[in-house]
């Protein structure tokens, strides 16, 4: 690790305190889904206003991004970078990118929702099996 990289453990460290339960069940969920993911954390700060998120790791297979996990002061998030192509019959997710979508968790029993575990699983499948134009394995 160069010294500009941030380990996951010193960026949970800095998360307050009442939304790190929240992030850490999703990061569960994630290497559940895909222990195998690479894991890369975001060089980032927690940001100076309320209203932006803070991008805490993202998970990658085959270089290619998977999904995220950011968080705000109140309310986490993981973002799906290739949400759009997800199915996704529990409406949970939103957004309206070109690609991404999100899904606000709230509490760490938001995690633990079906509905959410199988975005995750999904989210995982889809980069293995269909790479957008241009990405090889």
């Amino acid at each position: 690790m160069s010294p500009a990289d941030v380990s996951l453990a010193e960026q949970l460290k800095k998360i307050p305190s009442n939304v790190r339960p929240t992030v850490k069940a999703a990061l569960k969920t994630i290497n559940e889904a895909s222990p195998d993911a690479d894991e890369i954390t975001y060089r980032s700060q927690p940001p100076r206003s309320k209203s932006a998120m803070w991008k805490i790791v993202r998970y990658a297979v085959d270089g290619v991004n998977v999904v995220g996990v950011g968080t705000f002061t109140d309310h986490s998030t993981m973002f799906f970078y290739r949400g759009r192509d997800l199915d996704d019959g529990s409406g949970l997710l939103q957004g309206s990118g070109k690609d991404s979508r999100f899904v606000t968790l709230n509490a760490p029993a938001d995690v633990e929702r079906p509905a959410i575990k199988r975005l995750v699983r999904q989210a995982f499948k889809l980069a293995r099996t269909d790479r957008p134009p241009g990405i090889k394995s």
